[in-house]
This record gives structure tokens, C-alpha cells and sequence, in this order.
């Protein structure tokens, strides 16, 4: 069987520290879908590192790390990773593994983003303008590059005619992007090097064999739920399948074949980039969510927006990926209020529902909430669940109760030892 663990709301839910404090109970980490437009923060012996597309498991001496088909690779962001890992002494031709069927990003995949996102002026959808998008719809129009073409000797024929084609695209655009095509190739090329010296697998067959061998699997998730091509908050998502179907596509599981579903929530909800957020504050709550909790981006550094806990969008996630554990991360930034909030329903077109409609813009939507009592104990030091304020126990039952899902770990800080298990 294979887990999975998703974030469940708009990405930015601490994905990467938990992987890293589950890694110990699983022999495979395999990311399925995204690419380094995801910043899955590590924090352990007082060091933060960032990953964009390496699995989170890679600091794990026994853990060998997939990067699944669904994912779409930059060589030269790859290969910075890399870079920044040296020094960890990590046996990256044994541990990392790429799939041959990953989808390769172009230094015009990522022009073609900025052309686009420019021509779209204030309806801009807020995008990392990392070149994921443009990366896909050539997969799903069928011209993408992958992986496995770097193992033939006419690949560079393959890129040029892609490349060519892109440039062809940025002019159509007519906006005023300045790039030195040369330059950005130099560094793709040597990115490419690099990632030819890592293990290509046929990555399906490879998690075939190691589940018939009974070997521990865990799929990561990049990005949310909230974010997903299908079901997140159209247009202003991702370009993949962030939920549970989307580690079936992107790894070759089989649907039969999930076991747990670990869910992944903030103790209240943040968004980064444009588009519809019912709950979000303007006010001093809010600016102390992004204060406390440190809400910056991992892959832009854009702050995020802050707002209270999104029940109807939470309860939403835990339905369409069918989550069987959820993980509260961050717990410990809402110590101090007086009073919490927790989006229960929205009043949606004159009348008061409990699910998520077609439409949460703010004309539309408008959030209705209930109040529950705060703590102002310091969690960060906490390290049993009987230490837990009362009050925290209150707002964990409560949430429980209403998304009918165990409540198993909570999170009181950003390092590993900073894990609840309940």
C-alpha cells in the first residue's frame, strides 16, 4: 500500500517537516505531482533548508527518494539544490531517483509564464512564474520533453525545435520581456549534465516491484488542495492534480492501492499570490497570524495573507481526498487570542451553506463564523499532549467533531522535535 500526504488547504501547510518527522517509518519518499514552484521547509539542529522538487526525505540515511512522473523538473533550480546539499554528504546517485517520465522546464517555459502573466495585467493569477504552467500544457498537448529523451543522442534537436517554437509564442505576447535566450541556456545545459549523472528509472515499475516487496511507501504532495486544477479556486490554481487522485496519475498507483490519507492543515488559513480568500483579516489578528507564523513564502518570499480557519474549505479537502489523519500545524501561532474563529458556513447568494460552492469571491461569499475561546500558554516548549492547554483541547475536539477525521499530530513549532503526537 501507499500513503499519501497532501496539504488541505492553499499550500504553505508544513508538508516538508512532517515527511521528514515520518520518513523514519517509511523506505520510500516519492513526490508525484508539481515542481519547484513547492517549498517544503526543514527545520532540524537549528538549520533551515528549503526544497523545491527534491522529496523531503532526503536527510533520512535509509529513505530512497522518487521524483514521480507527474512532477515537471527545472535542471537548473535542480541543480542548485543539489549544490546546496553537498555539504550533507548525501549519496544522491543511490537515493534520488528520477522518473524517465517526468516532463523537463525550459528556460523558455519560464519567458512564456512571464509573457503570459504580464498580457494579463490586473487579472493576473498570481503565478511563481517558475515556467510550471507553460511545462504542462506542452505535456498535455503533447510536445513536451521529458526525462528520458536526455538518455538519446537527439535531444538537443528536440529542444531547439521546442525552444524555437516557444520564442515564436513570447512574440505573440507583444509585451516587453528582456532576456538573453544564450545566457539562460548556458545554465540549463549545465543543469542538464548534472541531472543526467542521478539514476533515470521507469518510475511506475520501480513502485510496482516495491510494493510487491512490501516496502513502506509515502507520496508527497506539493502545493493544496485549495490549489488543484480541478477543484481548487479556478483560475487562480495550479497546473496539477494537488489531491489524492493526483498521486495516482503522477506515481502509476493504483487507486486500490492507497492506504492512509494524511491530511494537513494550519491551525487557520493563508494564501500567497492572487485570487478568492472568504476568511482573510485586514486588521491587527491577521497581521499578528503573519508576524508570529513567520508568513513568508518558501519559494517566492511574497508574505502571505492571513485569515482564520476555513471550515467549509477544510471540509471540503478532507472529502475529496478522503482523509483518513490529519496533522494541525502551527498551533502554537495562535497562542495569545483572546477569542478564535472558525468559518462554519458562508452566506452564498442569499442563503447560508455549509459546502463550497462554484464561486468563493468575496462579491459572492461571506463568511460565517463561530466563536470559541482562546489560550495564551506558550506551546513551543510543549512536548506531551497532556500539556496541552485546555482550551487548544477544546478547538482540537471541536474540529475533529465537525471533519469526523482524528486529529493525530499537532505541530507547537517549525523544528522536528516540536511534534505532538496524539
Amino acid at each position: 500500500m501507499v500513503d499519501l500526504l497532501l496539504g488541505l488547504q492553499w499550500g504553505d501547510e508544513g508538508k516538508g517537516k512532517i515527511v521528514d518527522v515520518l520518513t523514519k517509518d517509511y523506505n520510500i519518499i516519492a513526490r508525484f505531482q508539481g515542481g519547484p514552484n513547492a517549498g517544503h521547509t526543514l527545520e532540524f539542529d537549528g538549520i533551515k533548508h528549503v526544497l523545491h522538487t527534491i522529496p523531503s526525505g532526503i536527510f533520512h540515511e535509509n529513505a530512497v527518494n522518487v521524483v514521480g512522473n507527474g512532477v515537471v523538473i527545472d535542471p537548473v533550480i535542480f541543480k542548485k539544490e543539489l549544490d546546496n546539499l553537498d555539504k550533507f554528504d548525501i549519496d544522491f546517485v543511490s537515493k534520488l531517483l528520477i522518473s524517465r517520465k517526468a516532463h523537463l522546464i525550459l528556460p523558455t517555459h519560464r519567458l512564456l509564464d512571464a509573457a503570459s502573466e504580464t498580457a494579463k495585467g490586473k487579472a493576473k493569477i498570481g503565478s511563481t512564474l517558475k515556467g510550471i504552467g507553460p511545462t504542462y500544457m506542452d505535456k498535455t498537448g503533447r510536445n513536451g520533453m521529458r526525462v528520458g529523451d536526455l538518455e538519446f543522442d537527439d535531444w538537443n534537436k528536440k529542444y531547439r525545435s521546442l525552444a524555437n517554437k516557444h520564442e515564436a509564442m513570447i512574440d505573440y505576447y507583444n509585451v516587453d520581456i528582456q532576456y538573453d535566450l544564450e545566457e539562460l541556456e548556458a545554465e540549463f545545459f549545465e543543469g542538464v549534465e548534472t541531472l543526467k549523472k542521478l539514476t533515470f528509472i521507469d518510475s511506475e515499475e520501480y513502485i510496482f516491484k516495491a510494493q510487491a516487496e512490501g516496502k513502506k511507501i509515502l507520496a508527497e504532495g506539493a502545493q493544496g488542495s485549495l490549489l488543484d486544477i480541478d477543484f481548487g479556486t479556478y483560475p487562480y490554481v495550479t497546473s496539477s492534480n494537488t489531491t489524492a487522485a493526483g498521486a495516482c496519475t503522477g506515481l502509476g498507483v493504483a487507486p486500490g492501492k492507497i492506504g492512509k490519507v494524511l491530511g494537513i492543515f494550519k491551525a487557520y488559513t493563508t494564501r500567497v499570490g492572487s485570487g478568492p480568500f472568504p476568511t482573510e483579516l485586514f486588521d491587527k489578528d491577521g497581521e499578528t497570524m503573519g508576524r508570529v507564523g513567520n508568513e513568508f513564502g518558501a519559494t517566492t518570499g511574497r508574505p502571505r495573507r492571513c485569515g482564520w480557519l476555513d471550515l467549509v474549505a477544510l471540509k471540503y479537502a478532507v472529502q475529496i481526498n478522503g482523509v483518513t489523519e490529519l496533522m494541525m500545524m502551527k498551533a502554537d501561532v495562535l497562542s495569545g487570542f483572546k477569542t478564535i474563529k472558525v468559518c462554519t458556513a458562508y452566506q452564498y447568494k442569499g442563503k447560508t451553506i455549509e459546502h463550497l460552492p462554484y464561486s468563493i469571491e468575496s462579491d459572492h461569499v461571506k463568511p460565517v463564523y463561530t466563536e470559541l475561546k482562546g489560550w495564551s500558554k506558550d506551546l513551543t516548549k510543549m512536548t506531551k499532549k497532556e500539556e496541552l492547554p485546555p482550551a487548544l483541547n477544546d478547538y482540537i475536539a471541536y474540529l475533529e467533531e465537525q471533519l469526523n477525521v482524528p486529529i493525530r499530530i499537532v505541530s507547537v513549532g517549525p523544528d522536528r522535535t516540536q511534534t505532538i503526537h496524539r
